[in-house]
C-alpha cells in the first residue's frame, strides 16, 4: 500500500492559547472554540452562517489521511495558497466529474493547480499545469450541476505533481507528493523580513480602504513566529500577476519566499501611493471649485442683501422689457408677449417650463417689429451700383430699376417675387447680393435644394425639444430690419417627404395676398412679411410646382456671349484673381487674345464661373514661380503661354463636317455649355424592301423627329424633284456624330429633313449654312428656344447663312447689334422656304 501522509491541525499559531494538546483523532473544547473563531474572524463568515449552514461542522480539523492520488482542478487567474477558506465557483462538466470523485471517499479532497500558458481549456492536460499547486478538503457544496457547482474549500498544503495518472481522459488524476514545511528557526533575518512584511501591511491598510478591515483582522491576529503563513497571506492581498505569485508558491525556503512576498509587498505599497496622490490632485481641484462655487453664491446672496444686484429672474425679465420698449409690436405679439412675461414671472428659475417660456421671449424680443432699413430711392445711383457689380444682364437691371420705380412712386413694396432662371455660374446669386446693395437693404441667403421638411420653411411647435422659428424668421433676427432682401437658392431642386412639403409651405410665404400676416408654428403669432423682396434662383423650370411658378415673375439669364466674358474677364475676375494670390498689374497681365483662347478652349460653358477658374489657375502658378525666384520681372501670358499654364485645351475648334457632300447638314443645338453645332448625316444602302433607322444616341423627342421627318420626306419627295422609288429600293440610316453625348429635342427637325432631301436629290446644301427649327408632318417649321446661344455657337463655327422659324424672328431682333454682324438670316415658316435658302442653285 502506497505511502499516505497524516493531515496537520490549522491553525497553529492559536497552539499557545490552548489549554491542552489534541490527541491521536480526538479534539479538545477549547480547541473547538478556536477554531470556530478563526473562521468567524479570518475568513469573514458570520456565526449565524456558520450555524446556519453547518459550516463550522465541515471546517472542523480531522486527522484525515491525505490520498496518494488526486482530482485536479485547474486554476486560471490566481493559484490558491495553504491556509485559506475560500469560496470557489467551478464551471465544466470535466471539473463536475472531478469534485464526484473526489468525493467517493470522505472527506473529498483535489488539487487545485495553476494552468501554464499552453493550457488549453477544452483539452485539458497535467502536462500543462505548474508544477506546484495546493491541495483542498471541499468543506461544503453549496450547489451543483451538470455545469457548474459552489463550493466552499479549505485549503490544506502545497503539493507537487509527481506523475499524470489520468485513466479517463480529459479527467485529470495525478499523483502527488505533499511539501511539508520544514521546521523553521528562527533568527534575526526571519524576524526582520516578517517586521518588514508587518510594517508595510499597515502602512497598506491606512493607503487601501478596500482591503482595510481584512489587514486589520489579519495583522491583529498574527504571529511574528508563523512567518510561513505570514508569507503566503500576505502575497494573497497583492495584485500581482499569476506568475509572481506562482513563484512565491514555488518558493519552498522561507527566506526566499519572504523576499520575494516583500518585493511584492513594496510594489503593492507604491501602486497604492500612487492611487492616493491621484485621488488626492482630484480631491483637491473639486474642493478647490466646490469653494469657488460657495464664494460666488455667497457673493451673490451678500449683493443681494446689500441692493447692489438683483436675482437671476429679475435681471431676465428686465432684459426682455428693455427689449420690448424698442420695438413696435402688433396688438397679437403685444398680448403674447405679456402673457408670456406673466408666466415666467411665476415659474422658478429651475423649472424646465421657465426656459421654454424664457427661450421663446427671446425670440419675439430679438425679431424686428416695425423696424425697416431706408431704401434707396435714386435711381441713378441704383443703376450704377448695378453697373459696377455686373456686365450685361440689361434684363435684369431694367426691371430691378422698374421695382425701385414703383417703390418711389408708391412707397409700397409691389407684390412680385423675382425668379432668376438660368445655367451654373452666369451670376444669379451675386445679381441678388448686388440688388439688395442698391436697394440699400439687408441680405440674406439660403438654399432650399434638398430640403425635406416644412419645419425649415414655417418653424416648430414648442412642445418639441429643441423647437425653434423657421428660416424666414431667422433671417430676419439675423438681419435685423422686416425688409430685408432674401434670396431662395436652388429652388427647382426643393424636395418632399414623409415630415412634409416644403414647396406647399412656401406657397404662404411668396404669395403677395397672404404674407403680409405669415403665421410661423414657433411664434404663433402673424408677421407681416410684405415688406421683404424675395429673390428664387433655379436652373430649370420643369420641377418646379406649377402653383408656386405661378407666385413667381422668371427672369432668364441664358449666359454670356465670348465678348461679354471677354469684358467681364478684364474687368471683374482677373483684379479679383490677383488680389487673392497676391499679384499686381505691374508683374502679371493676360493679352486679350489669351482670354479669347482660355474662353472658347476651356470654358465654354454659358456661365463664368469655370472661366474664373481658369485665371485662377494661371494665377497660382506665376505665383509659385515668382516666390521660387524667377528673374522674369512680369508675366505677361499670351496664346503661346497657355498650354504650359493650363495643357492642351478642352474643346476644339467646331469643325462643319462633310463641306460640300450631298447627305450631310449642319444643324443648331443649345447645350448646357451655351450652344453647339449638330452636323447630321443620311446615307442609303440598296435593299429589298425600305427600312429606316437613327443612331448618336438619341432621346425619345428626337427619334419621334427624324421619324417625322422621314415621313414627310417620303410623302413629298416628288414634289421636290426626287424620284418617288427611291425609298422603296433603299434602307435609310441617319445618324448624329459624337455618339457618346445623349441628345434630345424637337429643334433639329427641318435639319434632318434637309439632310434626308440632300441624300435623296445628291444634291449638296450651299456652304456654310446652318439651321433649327421643329417640322410637322405638314411641313410647318415651329419655334424654337435657345435662340442667343445657337447663333452663337454659329459665329463660333464660321457659319455665314442661318434658317430660323419665322417665330422667332421677334427674339432675333431683340439680340445684341455684334452678334447679328456679317450674319444673313433666313426666316422659314414652312419647308419650302427651308428648301429654297439649303438648295439654291
Amino acid at each position: 500500500m502506497a505511502e499516505k501522509k497524516k493531515r496537520k491541525d490549522i491553525a497553529p499559531e492559536k497552539k499557545s492559547k490552548k489549554e491542552s494538546k489534541s490527541k491521536k483523532g480526538k479534539v479538545t473544547e477549547i480547541e473547538v472554540e478556536v477554531i470556530e473563531e478563526e473562521i468567524i474572524e479570518d475568513h469573514q463568515v458570520t456565526e449565524e452562517t456558520v450555524i446556519a449552514e453547518g459550516i463550522f461542522k465541515d471546517l472542523m480539523p480531522k486527522l484525515d489521511i491525505l490520498p496518494e492520488f488526486l482530482g485536479i482542478i485547474s486554476v486560471q487567474h490566481r493559484p490558491l495558497f495553504p491556509h485559506m477558506v475560500i469560496p470557489l465557483v467551478v464551471e465544466g462538466e470535466l471539473y463536475q466529474k472531478t469534485i464526484k470523485y473526489a468525493q467517493q471517499k470522505e472527506p473529498g479532497y483535489v488539487g487545485i493547480v495553476l494552468g501554464t500558458s499552453k493550457f488549453d481549456p477544452s483539452n485539458p492536460k497535467v502536462q500543462d499545469l505548474h508544477k506546484v499547486g495546493v491541495v483542498a478538503r471541499i468543506a461544503k457544496v453549496f450547489s451543483q450541476n451538470e455545469e457548474s457547482s459552489q463550493l466552499l474549500l479549505d485549503v490544506l498544503d502545497r503539493i507537487r505533481i509527481v506523475d499524470d495518472a489520468s485513466t479517463k481522459p480529459p479527467l485529470m488524476i495525478a499523483k502527488v507528493d505533499y511539501i511539508e514545511q520544514e521546521k523553521i528557526e528562527l533568527n534575526n533575518e526571519i524576524r526582520a523580513f516578517s517586521r518588514e512584511i508587518l510594517s508595510n501591511m499597515k502602512e497598506l491598510i491606512n493607503l487601501n480602504p478596500l482591503i482595510k478591515e481584512e489587514l486589520n483582522q489579519f495583522v491583529s491576529q498574527i504571529s511574528l513566529d508563523d512567518p510561513s503563513r505570514l508569507a503566503d497571506f500576505a502575497a494573497t492581498l497583492t495584485s500581482a500577476d499569476k506568475n509572481e505569485l506562482q513563484s512565491i508558491l514555488e518558493s519552498i525556503p522561507i527566506i526566499s519566499r519572504l523576499r520575494k512576498t516583500l518585493f511584492l509587498i513594496k510594489k503593492e505599497l507604491d501602486l497604492s501611493r500612487l492611487q492616493a496622490d491621484i485621488s488626492q490632485r482630484i480631491e483637491d481641484r473639486i474642493s478647490e471649485h466646490q469653494r469657488e462655487f460657495f464664494l460666488k453664491e455667497q457673493l451673490k446672496e451678500i449683493r443681494k442683501e446689500l441692493g447692489l444686484s438683483k436675482d437671476e429672474k429679475t435681471q431676465e425679465i428686465e432684459k426682455l422689457k428693455k427689449r420690448a420698449g424698442k420695438l413696435k409690436f402688433t396688438t397679437e405679439a403685444k398680448e403674447r408677449f405679456e402673457e408670456e412675461m406673466d408666466k415666467i414671472a411665476l415659474l422658478d428659475v429651475q423649472s424646465p417650463e421657465f426656459n421654454v417660456s424664457r427661450t421663446y421671449l427671446d425670440w419675439i424680443t430679438m425679431l424686428p417689429w416695425g423696424i425697416y432699413s431706408k431704401d434707396n430711392l435714386d435711381i441713378d445711383k441704383a443703376e450704377k451700383i448695378l453697373n459696377v457689380d455686373h456686365y450685361g444682364l440689361e434684363d435684369i437691371k431694367e426691371r430691378i430699376l422698374e421695382f425701385i420705380a414703383t417703390l418711389k412712386l408708391k412707397q409700397q413694396v409691389s407684390g412680385t417675387i423675382l425668379c432668376f432662371l438660368g445655367p451654373p455660374g452666369v451670376g444669379k446669386t451675386s445679381i441678388g447680393r448686388s440688388i439688395a446693395r442698391a436697394l440699400n437693404r439687408k441680405f440674406f441667403r439660403f438654399s432650399v435644394g434638398g430640403m425635406r421638411d416644412e419645419a425649415e420653411i414655417k418653424g416648430h411647435r414648442r412642445t418639441y425639444i429643441g423647437a425653434m422659428p423657421g428660416k424666414f424668421i431667422q433671417a430676419l433676427k439675423s438681419t435685423k430690419y422686416s425688409n430685408p432682401v432674401i434670396m431662395l437658392d436652388e429652388i427647382d431642386k426643393i424636395g418632399n417627404s414623409f415630415h412634409g412639403d416644403p414647396a406647399s409651405a412656401l406657397l404662404e410665404v411668396l404669395d403677395p395676398e397672404q404674407n403680409n400676416a405669415f403665421v410661423d408654428h414657433y411664434l404663433d403669432v402673424p408677421f407681416d412679411l410684405s415688406n421683404v423682396l424675395f429673390i428664387t434662383t433655379a436652373n430649370q423650370l420643369d420641377t418646379i410646382p406649377p402653383a408656386l411658378l405661378d407666385r413667381m415673375e422668371v427672369l432668364r439669364l441664358s449666359g454670356y456671349i465670348t465678348r461679354e466674358k471677354l469684358k467681364i474677364a478684364k474687368r471683374y475676375l482677373i483684379p479679383k484673381q490677383r488680389k487673392e494670390t497676391g499679384l499686381s498689374g505691374k508683374n502679371f497681365a493676360i493679352t486679350e487674345p489669351a482670354i479669347r483662347q482660355i474662353i472658347d478652349g476651356y470654358a465654354r460653358e454659358a456661365g463664368v464661373r469655370n472661366l474664373e477658374n481658369q485665371i485662377r489657375k494661371i494665377c497660382r502658378k506665376v505665383a509659385r514661380k515668382i516666390v521660387t525666384g524667377d528673374d522674369k520681372k512680369k508675366f505677361t501670358i499670351g496664346i503661346d503661354q497657355l498650354k504650359d499654364y493650363l495643357k492642351n485645351p478642352i474643346y476644339e475648334e467646331d469643325e462643319i463636317l462633310a463641306e460640300g457632300k450631298s447627305g450631310v447638314v449642319t444643324g443648331l443645338a443649345w447645350t448646357s455649355l451655351g450652344g453647339a453645332i449638330l452636323p447630321i448625316e443620311a446615307t442609303k444602302m440598296t435593299a429589298d424592301r425600305k427600312g429606316f433607322k437613327q443612331t448618336g444616341q438619341l432621346g425619345d423627342v428626337m427619334v419621334e423627329s427624324s421619324e417625322i421627318a422621314y415621313s414627310y420626306v417620303l410623302a413629298n419627295a416628288g414634289e421636290f424633284g426626287g424620284k418617288s422609288d427611291f425609298f422603296k429600293k433603299n434602307f435609310i440610316h441617319l445618324h448624329v456624330p459624337a455618339g457618346a453625348t445623349p441628345k434630345d429635342g424637337p429643334s433639329a427637325g427641318i435639319t434632318m429633313a434637309a439632310a434626308l432631301f440632300s441624300l435623296l436629290l445628291k444634291k449638296p446644301v450651299v456652304s456654310k449654312l446652318g439651321m433649327t427649327g421643329e417640322l410637322t408632318l405638314t411641313g410647318e417649321v415651329l419655334p424654337i428656344g435657345g435662340l442667343k446661344e445657337k447663333i452663337i455657337a454659329a459665329r463660333r463655327a464660321g457659319l455665314k447663312r442661318i434658317v430660323i422659324p419665322t417665330q422667332n424672328k421677334k427674339d432675333y431682333v431683340e439680340l445684341p447689334e455684334h452678334l447679328k454682324e456679317n450674319l444673313e438670316v433666313f426666316y422659314a415658316k414652312t419647308f419650302q422656304d427651308v428648301f429654297k435658302v439649303a438648295f439654291a442653285s
